[in-house]
């Protein structure tokens, strides 16, 4: 039997439950997670809207709450993603102090991009941060600089069938891998644009009003780490700012090498 912390939190412990209402029920009311805690409806869609801003929950189209994909998502394998994330650090600072934008580190666990860290650009109309966020990989420039990475075959087994077990080393393929063949079709002729010219763009493909150019980092041995981002409103992402941003982040992945070797077990 578990004894109750002598100073427990009553918000913070609000918030576990309806994270385990969640999870052992699959949808959940406003007025349900009211009547279930012994609180008012307007304190539960504060906890809920919590939940929907971390990706712990989402509404489907009834305006129910269910599962969001932080909660669903499976574990990271083999990946000292806390040692990359204080190595990148400073360099992602110093990157969002020279381009003025909101910029993010991204690992790709399976078809879903995560994002590890973000730093938020001063401009009043700024992105903001997206720390935690889980979006499908193939939308996100982050997610494909790093698909990009990844032979034919790996791609094809990743988005063949993701519910049907690990596909590669460390990997669930978590996610919705069901493109239709046109949607395929069109991310291979990207991911090979992406490895030609050595960067990814998704101009608007994730949330309307929000572009992004990405690039990988690498480890000692070559292999990509993870993936950095700009972000940027589409009313100042214009095709004469990609180059520079470009630059920028291949000077920051420069600048990084040598934290980047240091890092253990990569």
């Amino acid at each position: 039997m578990k004894n109750k912390p002598p100073y427990a939190l009553a918000s913070v412990d609000n918030a576990l439950l309806l994270l385990q209402m969640l999870r052992d029920h699959g949808s959940l009311r406003v007025s349900e997670a009211a009547e279930e805690l012994d609180i008012a409806r307007s304190t539960a869609h504060r906890l809920l809207s919590m939940l929907v801003y971390r990706d712990f929950a989402m509404q489907d189209d009834r305006r129910t709450y269910v599962p969001g994909p932080a909660l669903t998502a499976s574990q990271v394998v083999g990946r000292p993603l806390q040692q990359l994330r204080r190595c990148l650090g400073p360099h992602l600072d110093a990157l969002c102090e020279r381009v003025q934008e909101t910029v993010n580190l991204i690992v790709r666990v399976g078809v879903q991009a995560r994002f590890l860290a973000s730093v938020e650009s001063t401009q009043v109309l700024h992105v903001g941060d997206r720390q935690g966020t889980i979006l499908p990989a193939h939308l996100t420039s982050g997610g494909k600089a790093l698909l990009a990475e990844l032979e034919p075959e790996q791609l094809e087994r990743l988005y063949a069938s993701s519910a049907a077990g690990p596909k590669e080393p460390g990997e669930t393929g978590t996610g919705d891998p069901h493109l239709s063949e046109q949607a395929w079709a069109e991310l291979l002729r990207e991911l090979e644009a992406v490895r030609t010219r050595g960067y990814s763009l998704n101009i608007e493909g994730t949330e309307a009003g929000v572009s992004a150019v990405g690039a990988c980092v690498y480890g000692a041995s070559g292999e990509a780490l993870g993936a950095v981002s700009i972000s940027a409103p589409s009313a100042r992402f214009d095709k004469q700012r990609i180059p520079g941003f470009v630059r920028e982040l291949r000077a920051m992945a420069a600048d990084a090498q040598g934290d980047l070797r240091s890092l253990s077990q990569l």
